[in-house]
């Protein structure tokens, strides 16, 4: 029943990559790859159906963290956008040149990221690109290289990232270190990848002949509000956790409530008609439902390869037959552009216990950088990645073309420079 279930996963994720030429939607192979794979672990369990039903409850919660918290984001983004907030960044950035953008979104998109998570990062850089950018091709760029900035922008901190998270919150590494031992890898993660880029990508910035979003009836007071409290809002959600050590979901629907509550006080005198487009509820219509679906599906489908065991097996496996840390690590970043890091992530948590690879040891840094970074090179391999995909329609074989060998070039600059930097201080 393994094999079924392994063959039904890459046969729907054979599907997701040949969404364009099968003309059948992502969205509805992923949510098929569900619910064959569910059903058919099942009928295999030993344990019983009652132990299969309590593992997917708990699969589905940890899948509704994320999907709730991608909800509120898109949406406090969406109706930053639509009052016209994000011209208060764009009205300063004056970079004439593709090539020159290029740099500064990545490095904005990079340090942003260290301080939201990647994902919440890529979805406020994505929707920024359709204000500064005409073309669709070339959003579609910018958006692969957001997302590999974004990624390595989140593995050098604590909150930037799933995978560090998780290893911060066990122990595994502490915040100052990581944050000194990774930042100058993660650095050329994105430095590498932008070099690269820059020599391809030539030609003048084309603005877009209207912005969208507009902020038609918005004044500037209006803008800078929504565009601070929903920045603010964005910003709040790490807080939020570190101090309540709530889950960040609940932080951004909190949050969301307030941007709500500011959008009806800000326009309680206006006319029904002219604060329509600006609303929370349009917002809410506008967001992209089908790739929120469509990251339930993939979630859930991954989720059945780590609740039968498939994903813990695949690291004991890589243990016993390859015994090099350094070089186990670096598969597991790779494997992590295939499935989620966050389950391959904690089945090595489990594997190299605390007692035998202390705290802030060269496993648990190399870790966070390798499984916080590997996603990138491909469009599904991780949360910003999805997030992309659905906001700029990125398809999975234009990304592993174009974005693809730029993201393994920093990836594996990134881990040169980690190893060095860990041999001369060690």
């Amino acid at each position: 029943m393994s094999i079924m279930i392994i063959a039904v996963f890459v046969l729907c994720y054979s599907m997701i990559a040949l969404e364009h030429p099968l003309k059948i939607h992502k969205t509805a192979s992923a949510l098929i790859a569900a619910g064959l794979m569910w059903t058919l672990y099942s009928f295999a369990s030993p344990d019983g159906i009652h132990h299969v039903v309590e593992q997917l409850t708990e699969k589905l919660a940890e899948t509704a963290a994320i999907v709730f918290f991608l909800i509120g984001a898109m949406t406090i983004v969406e109706v930053t956008d639509s009052h016209g907030g994000f011209e208060i960044i764009t009205s300063r950035i004056k970079a004439t040149k593709l090539s020159s953008l290029l740099w500064v979104i990545g490095f904005i998109t990079f340090f942003l990221s260290s301080i939201l998570d990647n994902m919440t990062t890529t979805i406020v850089m994505v929707a920024l690109m359709k204000n500064l950018l005409k073309h669709h091709h070339q959003r579609l760029f910018f958006a692969g290289v957001i997302v590999i900035a974004a990624n390595a922008g989140g593995a050098w901190s604590p909150i930037g990232d799933v995978t560090t998270t998780m290893l911060w919150i066990g122990g595994q590494v502490t915040t100052l270190n990581i944050m000194k031992t990774t930042f100058l890898a993660s650095i050329a993660c994105t430095v590498v990848p932008l070099i690269m880029a820059s020599f391809t990508l030539k030609g003048a910035v084309e603005g877009p002949d209207k912005i969208e979003g507009g902020g038609v009836n918005t004044t500037q007071f209006e803008k800078t509000v929504m565009f601070f409290m929903g920045m603010g809002s964005l910003i709040f959600v790490p807080v939020f956790k570190s101090i309540t050590h709530l889950p960040p979901y609940l932080g951004i629907l909190f949050a969301l409530g307030v941007l709500w509550l500011t959008g009806n006080l800000l326009h309680r005198q206006k006319s029904a008609e002219e604060k329509e487009h600006l609303t929370l509820t349009r917002a809410l219509r506008k967001i992209d439902m089908a790739s929120v679906v469509f990251f339930i599906g993939i979630l859930l489908a991954v989720a059945t390869l780590s609740a039968n065991g498939m994903l813990p097996a695949l690291a004991q496996w890589l243990d016993v037959k390859l015994g090099n840390q350094t070089l186990i690590v670096i598969i597991i970043g790779m494997v992590s552009a295939v499935v989620d890091n966050i389950p391959l992530v904690a089945a090595s948590m489990g594997m190299y216990p605390l007692a035998q690879f202390p705290p802030d040891s060269f496993l648990w840094e190399f870790m966070a950088l390798c499984a916080g970074t590997g996603g990138s090179m491909l469009i599904i391999g991780s949360a910003a990645g999805v997030a992309a995909m659905g906001l700029e329609k990125i398809e999975f074989f234009w990304y592993a073309k174009r974005i693809g060998p730029l993201a393994a070039a920093g990836y594996f600059a990134g881990i040169a420079t980690y190893i060095l930097q860990y041999k001369m201080f060690h």
